[in-house]
């Protein structure tokens, strides 16, 4: 298994050349995950947009100790917003209304390519949801339920996941960094060819539901 990747490698191609046939994520060291984290700020099919919740919310990490999250959006509409996502432009930007999807349900739904940086997603149904290529930026997901999602190629950065329910989900391909899964239920969950950052790595060695495959896979050592 990997255990660093060279400069101005794209993330993905470099995940697809693993030769073996049960791929193992790749643990990049922090340069590594710095330089994948420019790339995907420069690449226009995964802009990174960043919500106005997210920086109130989140600040500098996910931790999901001692949050105080805005009063539910009061929109009657507000859950369709996930299937637009946040549209607003740069990689550094901030929406003018935080994109609030709490307790919203889209089980077995599309939102594949969907930018949903800064997502408010406590409690969200996303149960068997398609979020390939999904950009979940500083998405604050905990107790949300993903089991059976498809997270192919998603970038999946400085997300928290705690006490989520990722069982069966697949995170192939996907870019892991910075996100916490305390908690969380990861059982039979898919991490071939992810790349994650060597302390989003030790996170999910800690979790007692990642066995089987999944441990394998992210390259645990017991």
């Amino acid at each position: 298994m990997a255990l660093s990747l060279q400069a101005r490698v794209s993330p993905f191609s470099a995940a697809r050349s693993a030769p073996t046939k049960s791929r193992r994520a790749i643990v990049v060291c922090n340069a590594a995950q710095q330089d994948i984290e420019e790339q995907q700020q420069r690449g226009g099919s995964l802009l990174l947009s960043l919500a106005a919740s997210a920086a109130l919310v989140l600040g500098a990490g996910p931790a999901s100790a001692d949050v105080k999250l805005p009063p539910l959006d009061n929109d009657p509409n507000r859950c369709e917003r996930g299937y637009v996502g946040n549209t607003i432009g740069q990689a550094n930007a901030v929406s003018n209304k935080p994109l609030d999807l709490r307790y919203c349900k889209y089980a077995g739904d599309n939102l594949s390519g969907k930018t949903l940086s800064g997502a408010l997603m406590v409690e969200t149904d996303l149960r068997g949801a398609n979020l390939q290529e999904a950009v979940l930026t500083k998405a604050y997901a905990v107790k949300a339920d993903l089991s059976g999602a498809d997270l192919t190629n998603a970038v999946v950065d400085r997300v928290a996941f705690d006490g989520a329910n990722l069982e069966g989900a697949k995170l192939v391909n996907a870019v892991i960094t910075g996100t916490t899964f305390e908690g969380a239920n990861l059982t039979g969950a898919n991490f071939e060819d992810a790349l994650i950052g060597s302390e989003d790595a030790k996170r999910l060695c800690a979790n007692p539901t990642l066995v089987g495959d999944s441990r394998l896979q992210v390259g645990c050592r017991n």
